[in-house]
């Protein structure tokens, strides 16, 4: 029995819809994650960028759990003196939530040229309309 080591010309990818609506934050990030990266797939090839595309919608109505909303802050710094900017995730929430989303996105998948190009393939929207109807996004329960 043999491995099968993808290359990648022979990547296949889908449009998948995650909806964020009533679900944890963190929980619909890891499974945008795993899409991203196409660990589901069978053909999965670590060094090979096989993941496919994922459409968060409903990101304004994604819950955070606990108190993360008042004690969780999104931390910047400009690398300048007096450069930290920090912002309270129920502020960010309120106004970006789709940024929170990509920022949860992107905690999650490795920091190299592969997990760069996965987070290309992201697409999050505040609201239930997106730009991707063209494209037939397989919607995903979990």
């Amino acid at each position: 029995m043999s491995t099968t080591l993808v290359k990648p010309a022979e990547v296949e990818r889908k449009w998948y819809l995650l909806d964020a609506a009533g679900k944890s934050l963190g929980h619909v990030a890891a499974e945008a994650a795993v899409l991203l990266r196409g660990k589901q797939k069978v053909d999965y090839t670590p060094n090979v960028d096989c993941g496919d595309f994922v459409v968060v919608i409903n990101c304004d109505q994604a819950v955070l759990t606990g108190k993360k909303a008042e004690q969780k802050f999104h931390i910047t710094h400009s690398k300048f003196i007096g450069g930290l900017k920090k912002v309270q995730y129920s502020k960010l929430m309120a106004e970006h939530s789709d940024l929170a989303m990509t920022y949860a996105v992107k905690g999650m998948i490795p920091s190299n040229t592969i997990g760069a190009k996965a987070l290309t393939r992201l697409h999050c929207y505040q609201g239930a309309e997106h730009a991707h109807a063209a494209q037939k996004p397989e919607k995903i329960e979990f």
